[in-house]
């Protein structure tokens, strides 16, 4: 049995959380392993570490951090003395598909870390890639992949919502409770991240002022969360300028945990493909989000049965096909038009109030 397990991980937010499933199942087939984590150091100050996302939550004791694509040798080196000197048992592998090259480059480094035993590197092609799901039109998500790369450790049971807990502590609840506290909206409202990492998921702010100004049209007494990081608080505060609620900008305020614990208190997020849209899901918070075509269609979609995905020609609820729109044109993310958006919010608003009185399922 292991007593000191290496995962090596890199990734920000979004790419923990879709990795919850198979830290949740380290936990419970090595709890009393020593469980540290090699990670990437952010690259900015938008993308949050892999120790914000996982926190007190008893996945992991402890973290390598480096400089995401550092060549220097003797920061490496030291690196790689500091490993060995932990003398890890077993190295789970756990990051997205990537080239043979930098495959062969990351198992060298790991086995010259003294490693007895290395599982997860995808080397096989069915491993790094992720597989159709013709029933749905769609590909597998990364979690799966996750999780079929490690599957000889543990099942991850990917489908249980119990394994998308972020473990959230007594002082964090309380953190979240505070952030509400006072605040008329706070019992009913919905979470909005206008943040996208890279820029061309970002649907564009005057699509989400537009999209927001008549959702909140149809749901005047409705509360608005803006929730990201440093530079969002303008962009959201603009967007959101035409809702009629209250609003509260949390942006640059909460830790991710906590903000995960304030959108699971919203009735919807709104979003692109994004970390606080992977958050939503955790909490099983139903999602309404604008997706590019970054990647093939489900992929990156978020965990759950009460998702509405706006992919670019494409519509997806959780759990069922992929709809083709009549959408002739719509090539990329800034061509989704706002009335399918608001269409969306408008659908999930509305079965949400049903669902609270008790008349639908």
């Amino acid at each position: 049995m292991a007593e000191r397990i290496l995962i090596y991980r890199i990734g920000s937010l979004g790419d923990t959380v879709v990795a919850l499933p198979v830290f949740h199942m380290l936990a419970r087939e090595f709890p009393d392993a020593e469980r540290r984590i090699l990670t990437n150091m952010p690259v900015n100050s938008d993308a949050a570490p892999i120790q914000a996302v996982l926190g007190d939550g008893g996945f992991v004791h402890g973290y390598f951090p480096y400089p995401l694509g550092t060549r220097n040798l003797k920061h490496l080196n030291a690196l790689r003395r500091d490993v060995a000197n932990w003398a890890p048992d077993l190295v789970v592998y756990l990051n997205e598909p990537r080239r043979w090259a930098s495959l062969v480059r990351d198992f060298a480094f790991l086995k010259s870390c003294g490693a007895k035993s290395l599982v997860g590197v995808p080397f096989a092609r069915d491993l790094r890639h992720h597989r159709p799901l013709p029933e749905y039109g769609l590909f597998e998500a990364e979690a799966s992949r996750l999780a079929r790369c490690v599957n000889s450790l543990g099942e991850a049971r990917i489908d249980d919502p119990a394994n998308w807990s972020l473990n959230p502590t007594a002082p964090e609840i309380a953190d979240a409770d505070a952030a509400l506290l006072d605040w008329r909206g706070a019992g009913n409202f919905a979470a909005f991240a206008i943040g996208a990492k890279i820029d061309f998921k970002s649907w564009g702010d005057n699509r989400w002022a537009d999209a927001l100004s008549s959702i909140s049209a149809a749901h005047p007494d409705l509360g608005l969360a803006l929730l990201g990081g440093p530079n969002d608080s303008a962009r959201a505060t603009a967007a959101a300028s035409g809702w009629q609620g209250p609003v509260i900008d949390l942006c640059d305020t909460l830790p991710p945990r906590q903000s995960a614990l304030v959108i699971g208190r919203s009735r919807l997020f709104l979003g692109h493909d994004s970390g606080p849209m992977h958050l939503a899901a955790s909490m099983g918070t139903p999602s309404v989000c604008v997706f590019s075509k970054h990647a093939k269609p489900g992929v990156w979609f978020p965990f759950g049965h009460h998702q509405r995905i706006l992919y670019p020609r494409l519509d997806w609820s959780g759990g069922e096909p992929l709809v083709m729109r009549d959408a002739t044109g719509e090539q990329n993310i800034t061509q989704i038009p706002a009335t399918h958006v608001i269409e969306a919010a408008n659908k999930t608003l509305n079965q949400a109030v049903v669902g609270a009185n008790g008349t639908m399922n």
